[in-house]
């Protein structure tokens, strides 16, 4: 587990992906890595003094994955592409965490992945901004691997 005052402590981090073995490379930011269970309120007649609350169904957010653009864009691109037909299936992905002395850190595991969302940068010439892409991800479930 990363600590924030431990040693493994993210300070500059890549996030290194791949997709069922392909590699779409490696991106600066990912954002919603989160898991979040739903509550179901159950009153017990004639006991006023609490409520019950069951834990129900979980929800995971989309995990949401941002880089400059670069020559690893196609490959990203392409495997978004590539569920267009409909013939491509869910997969399992992987999301290395690099530190900043290029070591891997650990790996969250996603399940049955999709790919949600992939957004191409927005150009204008009033600005300097750096040209991104974000790729987003719907998953079914996690698992955290230690220093993989």
């Amino acid at each position: 587990m990363l600590r924030a005052n431990s040693e493994d402590a993210v300070g500059l981090a890549q996030f290194a992906v791949e997709v069922d073995g392909i590699a779409l490379g490696r991106f600066t930011t990912c954002d919603g890595l989160q898991a979040e269970y739903s509550f179901e309120d159950v009153m017990e007649g004639g006991n006023n003094g609490f409520v019950y609350r069951l834990p129900g169904r979980i929800k995971y957010q989309n995990v949401k994955l941002s880089r400059p653009l670069s020559a690893e864009t196609t490959k990203s691109a392409t495997w978004f592409s590539s569920f267009a037909n409909g013939r491509k299936k869910r997969g399992t992905a992987k999301v290395t965490v690099i530190g900043a002395d290029l070591k891997p850190l650990g790996s969250w595991v996603l399940s049955s992945v999709f790919p949600a969302r992939w957004t191409g940068p927005s150009f204008s010439a009033e600005t300097n901004g750096v040209a991104k892409e974000t790729l987003e991800l719907a998953y079914h479930g996690f698992a955290w691997q230690a220093g993989s």
